[in-house]
């Protein structure tokens, strides 16, 4: 295996980790009713999950 394919592999796993983190994210806002702050183009936003 080369370093470029080691990479390509770690950066996979990492993609995977996040959008399990943002699941986790999604389904604890909506267990709390809170809202979920996220920045669209220059501005802070509130969104309900």
């Amino acid at each position: 295996m080369t370093t470029t394919e080691k990479q390509a592999e770690l950066y996979n796993k990492i993609l995977l980790g996040l959008e399990k983190v943002y699941e986790k994210l999604i389904e604890f806002k909506k267990q709390k009713k809170s809202e979920l702050v996220v920045m669209k183009g220059n501005k802070i936003v509130k969104v309900k999950p």
